[in-house]
């Protein structure tokens, strides 16, 4: 019998399966698809030890659940697993020179950065202190711009062709999701981008700093919707420190806002909130008003998700107001990309928070109608959040209806986002099949649901 980790679970007040299924919710924040069940708790209980990737996932899930990070594996009744491969603290040390290694390894050596280390959420205990010192940064980078010169042999062509090529890969992103093409982005960060950002000098270093930070953004987003979260965290905190030596707080405050969709589709409700939160700070009410509209309505989505119904709701209220009297840039720009189909699916994810799943299935189904023949990945993963919302509001047949309107497209997306999102609905609908319309849905899109 394993006492100790009888003791933690009792500790925990979690049941066999509840423990299962947080060790397998932390295994794939970094890219580790394990599916263990209440049996295999009870087989752990009576002396198994699971493989290496599950006993680190299982202490991950007890320090955060008991809040006790000195927990290890002898702590569980286990012997030490073989470590994890060193991951430096990403907030510290030469920007650029992280970029490059964080680039190459992800290019040359996939699966140990695919695996190295979980979505950590000691990397965003510094972002109180990299909030206060940003303004600091900023002006100094900007400084040292001006004090090295205009004699580089970097100039606006190369931010011109950063920035095109950094579209051509958002465009890909779009259409088939972040599993795809990911390898040329890691190849261009490294061998074309970081070598520029070394040379960069006078007026341009800014101008290049901030392209290289949209790529590196790219590249966080292209990454969390592959699953491999804990990549996508060390780009995007990448992203944050370029746009600091940019002097770019719009960028930063961009990053900022992905990192906590990203900590809420973990279910880290708190670190989304602190970070939503970091996101309007870094602007302070100022910046374009597109911007802080997609800022305010991250904050209502994470107000909901920390139970705070009336903060969410104002909240959303703001947005819609701040949407409404936004200028319109060019889409080419990053200001530009939040339109009014991008709002109503942030109303359904926030309502969805507060548990009104009919409402929220209608924001999600007029989004998800809305939106451009580009963007299939992004149509996809919302109507699959549309046909999962009208599912629990108790209407199984309109949310098969939904699903098979868009059946065919899932084959042509690699996203691990959708991929879930398909698995987490035909879970739910399975108890219909004797609808022959739910039936029907369900053998359209089960050859594209790998569980």
């Amino acid at each position: 019998m394993n006492r100790a980790l009888a003791a933690l679970i009792e500790q925990a007040g979690w049941t066999h399966a509840v423990t299962a299924r947080h060790v397998n919710a932390v295994a794939a924040e970094s890219g580790e698809r394990i599916h263990y069940d209440r049996s295999a708790v009870g087989h752990w209980l009576t002396g198994t030890v699971p493989r290496p990737e599950a006993v680190r996932a299982a202490v991950e899930a007890f320090r955060r659940r008991l809040d006790r990070p000195e927990l290890g594996p002898a702590h569980l009744g286990w012997p030490d697993a073989p470590p994890e491969p060193r991951v430096d603290d990403p907030w510290v040390g030469d920007p650029v020179a992280r970029l490059a290694t964080l680039g190459q390894d992800d290019l040359l050596n996939r699966r140990m950065v695919l695996t190295a280390g979980t979505f950590a959420l000691s990397a965003l205990s510094v972002l109180s202190a990299t909030a206060r010192s940003a303004a600091a940064l900023s002006a100094t980078a900007l400084a040292a711009s001006g004090a090295r010169g205009s004699g580089g042999r970097v100039g606006a062509g190369d931010v011109a062709r950063v920035r095109a090529a950094t579209a051509c890969f958002a465009d890909l992103d779009d259409q088939y999701g972040g599993g795809h093409a990911r390898a040329a982005v890691a190849a261009y960060l490294s061998h074309e981008v970081t070598p520029l950002l070394r040379e960069a000098s006078g007026r341009t270093r800014p101008d290049l700093f901030t392209a290289a930070a949209e790529l590196s953004y790219l590249a966080a987003y292209m990454a969390m919707d592959a699953g491999a979260n804990a990549l996508a965290q060390r780009y995007y905190i990448s992203t944050v420190r370029l746009a600091d030596e940019a002097g770019d707080l719009v960028l930063r405050a961009t990053a900022l806002r992905s990192m906590a969709v990203q900590a809420a589709e973990l279910g880290h409700d708190g670190e989304a909130l602190t970070l939503a939160d970091a996101a309007a700070s870094a602007l302070g009410g100022r910046g374009p008003r597109r911007t802080l509209a997609w800022i305010t309505g991250m904050r209502a989505e994470a107000n909901a998700a920390a139970g705070t119904r009336w903060d969410a709701l104002n909240l959303l209220r703001r947005t819609e107001t701040q949407l409404e009297r936004a200028d319109s840039p060019p889409e080419t720009e990053w200001t530009g990309n939040y339109r009014r189909e991008s709002l109503e699916h942030q109303i359904g994810l926030t309502l969805t928070r507060l548990g009104d799943h009919a409402t929220a299935a209608r924001h999600f189904t007029a989004s998800m109608r809305a939106r451009r023949p580009v963007e299939l990945r992004t149509r996809v993963l919302i109507g699959l959040r549309a046909a999962h919302a009208y599912l629990r509001a108790g209407d199984p047949e309109q949310a098969a209806g939904t699903a098979l309107a868009f059946g065919d497209d899932v084959r042509l997306i690699a996203s691990a986002r959708v991929r879930d999102e398909l698995h987490r609905l035909r879970a739910g609908w399975q108890r219909y099949r004797a609808s022959p319309l739910v039936a029907a849905a369900d053998d359209a899109v089960a050859g594209h649901d790998p569980a």
